[in-house]
């Protein structure tokens, strides 16, 4: 027989991806009570996660890394191309980890993998209870918040997290504005066997489409980001998996050589997100239902677990995890980060897309600086990892 107290708990997270997985498991680890509403899969469909150092530290405390370390790769360069075809097209631009002071800047991992391996780890937690349904209707109240939804019974957190995406019902709750737009693009993602060593280098290639990214997984396997106009998108999606490989191996100029699928391919209509406030009436929000940018210089799973920290942060010391103080200090904690985050990558993806020579001239002017100071361009390596510090 069920009592009060089952459906009661401390924090409800809606979402059962990967950040809303590591906010149950930290969340837990410093003994809330946890519930996590949500399908606990991850397609199998090319993407991988390039996780930063903060993040991969952020693992470590879950005691994951060991087990992800053998389907993972070290990101130990990152290198940037301008194949634009601009007129001030600047030499690419490598950033090292060991200028750092790391050994890598972050390791590159599989998004099934990596959600396959938190959810063994919160299965494993007492302090965390897994709801494999999807949730109906959330209710407000002054003390706390019920969920209803078909398969379980009416569940009451006195903080409800959300992590269900950029259509998030939690969001809606709250009555948290959101701005929501789209960009002409489609990113194409796969996994690809490649003859040549990618010597543990991230190669971004900035073409007038978007950026088309080779990340390294273990062996001579990477993971491919390309991001293109729709119709030709379409077109490159509908190639078998030969003409598709050879068509990324032109695309990248052959830099690793002859190529061939290793995985199967998804296709991901590219937009942005973001919100007013990041939590309001005992609702918080991380990951995707807070922000949504294009995949550029692997900000966007590390700034939703850069989410998780600060919600953790904000939540140390109080009895109430709900509460206005709680609230309000997570929402001043995120608004920087995000806000800069996101301005960042919106500006240099729309710099790609247009022609205009004064965005191309700022552009090469800013690749040329990075290739050239030194104490700037660890300053933005700095700046690309920072806010990723696990406790």
């Amino acid at each position: 027989m069920s009592t009060s107290q089952d459906n009661e708990v401390d924090i409800a997270i809606v979402g059962a991806g990967a950040v809303g997985l590591a906010a149950a498991l930290a969340l837990a680890k410093d003994g809330r009570r946890v519930a996590v509403l949500g399908p606990l899969a991850a397609p199998h469909d090319g993407r991988t996660v390039a996780l930063l150092d903060g993040s991969w530290r952020l693992l470590a405390e879950f005691g994951l890394t060991d087990a992800l370390t053998g389907k993972a790769a070290p990101l130990e360069v990152m290198r940037l191309v301008d194949d634009t075809g601009s007129l001030f097209r600047q030499p690419p631009v490598e950033f090292r980890a060991s200028e750092a002071g790391l050994v890598a800047f972050g390791w590159n991992v599989g998004n099934a993998e990596l959600v396959a391996a938190l959810v063994s780890a919160a299965r494993e937690h007492d302090g965390i209870r897994l709801v494999e349904s999807l949730v109906s209707a959330i209710t407000p109240d002054q003390g706390g918040v019920m969920l209803t939804g078909e398969g379980f019974s009416p569940l009451r957190a006195r903080l409800v997290v959300g992590a269900d995406g950029r259509q998030s019902r939690v969001r809606a709750a709250a009555g948290i504005a959101a701005r929501d737009w789209r960009y002409p693009q489609v990113a194409l993602t796969a996994i690809l066997d490649h003859r040549r060593d990618h010597q543990e280098t991230s190669t971004e290639f900035h073409t007038r489409k978007g950026p088309c990214t080779l990340v390294p997984l273990p062996g001579r396997r990477s993971s491919l980001v390309w991001m293109l106009d729709p119709a030709e998108a379409e077109a490159v999606a509908a190639l078998d998996d030969a003409g598709f490989a050879r068509r990324v191996e032109t695309q990248t100029h052959s830099l690793l050589g002859a190529m061939s699928l290793a995985g199967p391919r998804g296709r991901v209509p590219m937009g942005g997100l973001s919100v007013e406030r990041f939590a309001a009436n005992r609702m918080a929000l991380i990951g995707e239902a807070a922000h949504v940018f294009p995949p550029i210089g692997a900000q966007g799973l590390n700034l939703g677990l850069r989410d998780v920290m600060a919600l953790r942060e904000a939540l140390l010391g109080s009895d109430d995890p709900g509460d206005d103080v709680v609230m309000a200090a997570y929402d001043r904690a995120r608004q920087s980060d995000v806000r800069l985050r996101t301005s960042a990558v919106d500006a240099l993806n729309r710099t790609l897309l247009t022609d205009l020579l004064p965005a191309d001239l700022l552009r090469g002017a800013g690749l040329l600086a990075l290739s050239r100071i030194g104490p700037l361009r660890r300053f933005v390596m700095r700046q690309g990892l920072a806010g990723g510090t696990a406790r």
